[in-house]
């Protein structure tokens, strides 16, 4: 064997694909699970709060230990303690029996200079370290090096107006890099009217604020934004290959760009991510370097939990068994010669699961390249939904009633997967169980505290409505019966 090559990892949160090495789609909304290689429910990860333990054996921490010196910039949220108290009470009583907006409504915001270039400070900046390692540090090295650069871009800016505990619904960017967006060719999503919304598709509308009456201006402009943003975080990406080509150091690294989930950017009449829609949940992942084809774009569905495999796959370390992941390099490699081989090594299935807020019941997406079924809570007390995403790639129609005898095949294949309905209950219980805790550790400023979370101006309307039920909800136990997988 040749010398290792090298590994460089950039993420960010993008689901356009606007370049084509190699071609893979979906993963969890939470990069957790790129970070320890199971499903979420196998690490208990189940909010943006509660992460992976600090001492958690990355497959970065495994490749250090095999020789390859690491380096990472920039966001590093996949451990627990990350996020604002709001985000994790409103993830915690999410059962609790009220609806209130939780972010601010979106909107845009031209930057005041037009030539503005560097509009995201922070990830330039920590674009300019990575850049400044390659040239300084890891261009010395004898050993091979994994490099990780974590970008928070195209990721919605902070809307202060929402108070002091404001979420992230604002899409910000100059006129330099909106004039690189096509304006008229951007399409208007489709909508269901309000009243024929899934349940749970409307409580994520109405807490991410998008219930009121928006122009189509309004939605395009979101949108030319959104698409805005993409383009100076590819930029970014421009700036690393740069370096390495000058470094003659391209063709020894292997360069692997994706996302921890994508933007709804206003399709479903939501925007932001938690959602298992195709703009929440597809994202790109690109792969290019030695011994991988180039230019070969694969339909298979594939998850982050195949990173972890991956990337030890190509340092040649022996990958551990008890991994929810499958290696890709069979797949990208330029020996393969026929894709049909792959499905003998990956499933032709994804599981995707998401615990956390802005949905008030725990969701489970089981995909093929045709079918998506999404199932809630314990699979009983919310409808499910089918997508035919062949014939209805716009996700507008579920025909979960329609076609029984796919969707119960498509349940029982999730239920052999995971026992949703029992992860369901832990999931409830553990809410209950943490806010409880948190309650308890504010005392007597409880409920200041909560009304001005980020739902304050719902709550501090009718307070006492909203606080009584809150104590109604921990009254109610949950029955362990019912979280038997029947």
């Amino acid at each position: 064997m040749g010398p290792a090559p090298n590994s460089l990892f950039f993420k960010y949160k993008y689901f356009l694909l606007w370049t084509s090495l190699l071609e893979m789609l979906f993963l969890h909304p939470v990069s957790l699970a790129m970070w320890s290689g199971l499903f979420t429910h196998l690490t208990e990860s189940w909010n943006n709060f509660k992460g992976l333990d600090p001492n958690y054996t990355t497959w970065m921490d495994v490749m250090e230990k095999h020789g390859y010196r690491t380096q990472k910039f920039g966001k590093l949220d996949y451990t627990s303690g990350h996020h604002s108290v709001s985000n994790r009470v409103e993830a915690w009583t999410r059962d609790v029996a009220f609806l209130l907006r939780q972010e601010g409504r979106p909107m845009v915001n031209l930057f005041p200079k037009k030539t503005k270039v560097r509009v995201m400070e922070k990830d330039w900046r920590n674009t300019d370290r990575a850049v400044n390692w390659l040239r300084k540090e890891a261009i010395n090295y004898t050993q091979p090096f994994v490099l990780y650069l974590g970008l928070n871009l195209p990721h919605p800016y902070p809307s202060p107006s929402s108070g002091e505990n404001f979420g992230a619904s604002t899409f910000r960017t100059s006129l330099y890099w909106l004039k690189k967006v096509s304006y008229d060719a951007i399409k208007i999503p489709k909508w269901l009217p309000l009243s024929e919304m899934h349940p749970i598709d409307y409580y994520s509308s109405y807490t991410k604020n998008c219930t009121g009456k928006f122009t189509e201006k309004e939605i395009k402009n979101i949108r030319a934004f959104y698409y805005a943003m993409c383009a100076e975080t590819d930029a970014m990406l421009g700036e690393i290959i740069l370096a390495l080509r000058q470094l003659d150091l391209l063709q020894k690294t292997i360069v692997i760009y994706t996302s921890d989930h994508g933007e709804l950017a206003m399709e479903h009449r939501q925007f932001y991510k938690m959602s298992m829609y195709e703009a929440s949940a597809h994202v790109p992942l690109l792969i290019m370097g030695p011994g991988i084809q180039a230019n070969l774009q694969v339909s298979n569905v594939v998850s982050l939990v195949d990173i972890y495999p991956t990337m030890l796959d190509i340092a040649g370390i022996p990958l551990p068994q008890n991994l929810s992941g499958y290696s890709l390099l069979p797949l990208s490699s330029e020996t393969l010669k026929d894709e049909d081989k792959f499905k003998n090594l990956h499933p032709p299935w994804i599981l995707s699961e998401f615990h956390g807020c802005n949905v008030n019941a725990s969701t489970y997406m089981l995909r093929t390249n045709q079918w998506k079924y999404v199932a809630y809570s314990d699979g009983a007390s919310e409808l499910p939904q089918l997508f035919d995403l062949s014939s209805d790639p716009d996700e507008l129609t579920n025909i979960a009633t329609k076609f029984p005898e796919i969707t119960f095949s498509l349940d029982q294949k999730l239920r052999s997967i995971i026992n949703y309905p029992k992860v369901s209950a832990s999931v409830h219980q553990y809410n209950k169980e943490q806010f409880i805790k948190w309650k308890q550790s504010v005392g007597q400023n409880y409920s200041n505290v909560i009304a001005n979370l980020r739902w304050h101006q719902d709550w501090l309307k009718e307070p006492r409505k909203y606080e009584s039920a809150i104590d109604q909800w921990l009254k109610t136990h949950t029955n362990p019966k019912n979280s038997e997988q029947k």
